[in-house]
């Protein structure tokens, strides 16, 4: 009897969870980061018993961890093997390589048309027998119904790389890829991609005073239509390289279009022009993505926040994709799986938000789950570690 009991009172205290060990409160600590501030649980897979749980029912906001809700729920709504597609029209009479009329794109979300995609495509347009285009490149966006609120809305720095906006017809993350190399005083500037159009104004100087792992001094500005790179980087510390959005959506593809466009051989006549898809209009080329299951290793790899951001309007899409259409089919699927997180919100997936929640303990069971999803190895792919 005495053994009984005592394998019972052993049992019992097995149950409950270990409470958050003193190097990780000492951690904390050193960063600043209050306690009750933190939602933490750990759980060994396959199990349901937490072996550390600490203010795990607590809605918090979960920064880049929301992403794993989002590609998740991806994988088991949309599939691994999805794909974006983006179309060209031609709106006008192709004849002898010369488009008399304008070359329509249309977006539906692609997350990841990078520069080395586009340029493929470009080419295949080139192969198709379009040289010459006499009209307009008209960008059809609307596939994206989403009111962006503008990017200086979260931490008051638009032109961030990680701040770019979800986009129907998103070309290469928006971004700018600048490496700056030491040359004496003064800072050798490389920028990526080339946009046709655009001047590059370098400014950059070496400086003795910065340390080589502090906070950047330099910035890039658009002048007109001058690239504007000045400040300083760290004397003798090496290259420096940055990504910057501070081009618009619509001036960003025209220049990167603009400059492929006349690499591979075309010419054009016209202007960018927001637009749509005219009925009379003749699908020209598609270009389709790389699988889902590819794309989530970007975006839980490098936690890049637009990819995230394209995946969760594309999760609830049917004529248009909103962000409300997202939430309820990510509540949907939820229910459906009896996982109820009623302190659950969703404003973009990405986690880059002052009112997305989760509590740790249901991001537990999503990871639980996904253990045992039939797309266990698909997730456990895309995971930084």
């Amino acid at each position: 009897m005495k053994r009984l009991i005592a394998l019972s009172l052993l049992l019992a205290f097995s149950v409950d969870a270990a409470p958050l060990p003193n190097t990780v409160k000492q951690e904390l600590e050193k960063a600043h980061i209050p306690v009750e501030s933190v939602g933490i649980e750990v759980r060994e897979a396959g199990k349901s018993i937490p072996l550390i749980s600490h203010r795990a029912k607590q809605g918090m906001n979960p920064a880049s961890t929301m992403k794993l809700l989002t590609t998740y729920a991806g994988l088991e709504i949309l599939k691994p093997a999805y794909r974006w597609k983006t179309e060209v029209y031609l709106d006008g009479k192709l004849d002898k390589g010369v488009l008399h009329g304008n070359l329509v794109f249309k977006g539906y979300g692609d997350p990841k048309l990078t520069i080395e995609e586009f340029w493929l495509w470009l080419r295949e347009l080139r192969q198709r027998g379009l040289r010459e285009i006499t009209g307009d490149i008209v960008l059809d966006r609307r596939f994206f119904a989403v009111d962006n609120q503008g990017t200086a809305a979260f931490d008051n720095k638009p032109a961030r790389a990680y701040n770019v906006e979800a986009d129907a017809l998103l070309l290469n993350f928006n971004a700018l890829h600048l490496r700056l190399i030491p040359d004496g005083a003064q800072a050798i500037a490389l920028l990526e991609p080339e946009l046709a159009g655009f001047q590059v104004i370098n400014r950059v100087t070496t400086s003795t005073a910065l340390p080589c792992k502090g906070e950047d001094a330099y910035q890039t500005r658009i002048e007109g239509r001058n690239i504007v790179i000045e400040g300083s980087i760290p004397f003798g510390c090496g290259e420096a390289q940055d990504y910057s959005s501070p081009l618009t959506p619509d001036s960003y593809f025209y220049a990167v279009f603009g400059a492929l466009w006349r690499e591979v051989g075309g010419q054009l006549q016209g202007r960018v022009r927001t637009g749509s898809v005219p009925n009379a209009a003749n699908v020209f080329s598609t270009h389709f993505s790389p699988p889902l299951s590819e794309v989530i290793r970007d975006i839980n790899k490098f936690s890049n926040n637009v990819m995230a951001r394209q995946l969760f309007l594309t999760i609830g899409a049917a004529d248009l994709a909103t962000t409300a259409q997202s939430t309820v089919a990510i509540r949907q699927w939820l229910a459906a799986a009896q996982m109820n997180f009623p302190e659950l919100v969703l404003e973009n997936g990405a986690g880059l938000s002052r009112t997305e929640r989760i509590s740790a303990q249901h991001l537990a069971d999503i990871l639980q789950r996904a253990a045992n999803s039939p797309f266990a190895a698909e997730l456990e792919a895309s995971l930084p570690i």
